[in-house]
């Protein structure tokens, strides 16, 4: 009997010295081929700085399971701390809800060879992407043709460049607005529109916005792109208020 107390005593024990049971209403899961060590950090922004959620330590076995709760839809930030010195080339942004995502990929290529299942904002997130890297491999070419018309002294080359560059941002930014009206019952549409062109003409902004869904626009995204524009509106009325003054004065 004393051996028996012995042994529940022990099994006590080493459940209260367990790691606790992770909890929350999104489970990530996945695989990174190829790593043997290293940290795993999911992040999310808090207060416009980016905080850890939740981590696993990878030794040996590169499968992982993190979890985070959140309200609605947000971005998050999967980031592997491979020890290199890297600290912006080693991590993964993703749209979590509520539910279950899969996200596999590998040491080599953390970025790019990025495979996610999850939520209908994540796999529109992923459509988005897919066509913003063409956006981005064009720009890169015209920056290669630019540098040798440079070497070469090319001015008509670069001229043409240049008016390449101007449609090609015209392009990405005409898909942006586009993309995000289509798709405006989405978290996903103030989002890409806050981050990929907030700069652009303020009536484009604001045709997302009032487009968007009442869902939507209660949401995170959805009032900081609102909030946004009103304080573009309100700079852009002040500005137009101080040059009427100054001109007023040299008359």
């Amino acid at each position: 009997m004393r051996n028996f107390s012995i042994l529940l005593l022990v099994i006590i024990l080493l459940a209260n010295c367990s790691s606790p049971k992770k909890e929350g209403n999104v489970t990530i899961t996945g695989n990174i081929k190829g790593l043997k060590k290293g940290t795993l950090y999911l992040q999310r922004v808090k207060d416009t700085l980016l905080v850890n959620i939740d981590s696993v330590v990878i030794d040996g076995d590169s499968e992982f399971l993190m979890k985070s709760n959140v309200t609605e839809p947000e971005i998050h930030f999967l980031y592997l701390d491979k020890k290199d010195g890297a600290q912006y080339n080693d991590r993964i942004d993703f749209f979590a809800e509520p539910g279950d995502i899969t996200i596999n990929t590998t040491l080599n290529d953390f970025e790019k060879d990025i495979r996610i299942s999850g939520g209908e904002n994540e796999m529109k997130f992923q459509e988005y992407k897919k066509m913003l890297r063409r956006f981005n491999e064009r720009n890169l070419r015209l920056i290669k043709e630019d540098f040798e018309a440079s070497k070469q002294k090319d001015d008509e080359k670069l001229m043409e460049n240049d008016k390449a560059y101007k449609n090609l941002v015209k392009q990405k930014y005409l898909y942006t607005i586009n993309f995000a009206i289509y798709n405006k019952k989405l978290e996903l549409a103030p989002y890409i529109t806050l981050s990929e062109v907030y700069d652009a003409n303020i009536k484009y902004l604001d045709t997302v916005a009032k487009s968007l869904s009442p869902k939507v626009k209660k949401s995170r995204y959805g009032k900081q792109l609102i909030q946004y524009i009103k304080e573009r509106k309100d700079k852009e009325t002040a500005a137009i208020k101080k040059n009427d003054s100054i001109s007023n004065e040299n008359k």
